[in-house]
């Protein structure tokens, strides 16, 4: 069989969807090993781009759509490592619905790979913020990097559960629409392209993101008894009362971690699977658990596809 000719075209949707198809049954037949180091690395990645969106936000004078913007272009630096360094992140992974929806995975797969994927990214997460932390970063800026954290962590735990909730759908829809577009792209200068509008809209917009939360709140929990932050936070001080470990968990990271997975299972991968992929001729991609590789067949993605898109989202 014939290479197919080279081009720099697009991936048209409809292929888009067939990839996005054989990437969740790579990701489900992952061993747990490797998807756990995948997956603290992303948890890293992303609380990178938020400390980046942090020191943005600190006394930028820019106003505050201009600034919102600003901040999501650099906090785009945290899915760009994750697409293009290769990792495994929870929200993105919701876009193994399709795989399911297909029947190409079980039920019981795809948990197993979004309660690991999860555990690996808070680990991540939260060890970045104690990096950051014990680094002294916060101190920069007469300790007003500091106060910024603070500020934006007491605005994440105070939305109410159900703002936080529908926050996380909006949050994770966009997401997961920057990997899909990630998807069609040849080249890493076309999916760095596609990552950046996405983003930079769900940052600007406000939207909620569990795993950036796992860096935006802990790094405030750890600075909360820092007298010097504290005074540049300014007042009202009473509402550090919600700042607390119980509040991150209950008031923020449970709603929108719901909310990111009916915003990329339901609203991008369950949407795209009925657009492109429902009724589809049996002929598809042929697995093999053991080998974990896929032989192609008819409408299947090649195997070089695969080698490039294993860990896209």
């Amino acid at each position: 069989m014939t290479d197919p000719p080279f081009t720099m075209d697009a991936y048209a949707p409809a292929e888009m969807a067939m990839r996005v198809e054989a990437v969740g049954v790579a990701k489900a037949n992952l061993d747990a090993a490797t998807m756990f180091a995948l997956a603290v690395l992303a948890g890293a990645f992303i609380a990178l781009g938020a400390n980046l969106t942090t020191i943005l936000f600190t006394e930028h004078g820019l106003g505050y759509g201009v600034s919102r913007v600003a901040g999501g272009l650099v906090f785009s630096l945290g899915l760009m490592l994750v697409i293009v360094g290769g990792a495994e992140l929870f929200t993105g992974n919701s876009l193994m619905v399709m795989a399911w929806a297909s029947g190409k995975v079980s039920t019981g797969q795809v948990i197993r790979n979004w309660m690991i994927v999860y555990a690996g990214n808070f680990t991540g997460a939260l060890a970045t913020a104690v990096g950051i932390y014990l680094s002294q970063q916060w101190t920069f800026d007469a300790y007003q990097v500091g106060a910024t954290a603070v500020k934006i962590a007491v605005a994440k735990v105070s939305y109410g559960v159900l703002p936080a909730f529908v926050l996380g759908v909006f949050g994770n829809a966009l997401v997961c629409l920057a990997v899909w577009l990630c998807v069609s792209a040849r080249t890493t200068t076309d999916k760095i392209l596609a990552i950046v509008p996405p983003i930079t809209a769900f940052v600007a917009a406000g939207f909620e993101h569990s795993i950036a939360n796992m860096y935006f709140i802990p790094i405030a929990l750890f600075l909360r008894g820092e007298a010097h932050v504290l005074e540049r936070v300014g007042p009202p001080v009473e509402q550090l009362a919600r700042l607390t470990w119980a509040g991150f968990f209950l008031d923020n990271l449970l709603p929108v971690t719901l909310g990111n997975l009916v915003g990329g299972g339901v609203m991008v991968a369950a949407v795209y699977w009925f657009v492109y992929l429902r009724g589809r001729p049996g002929h598809r991609v042929v697995w093999t658990r053991q080998h974990r590789t896929h032989a192609p067949v008819e409408a299947g993605p090649t195997t070089h596809d695969h080698g490039e898109s294993h860990h896209d989202h």
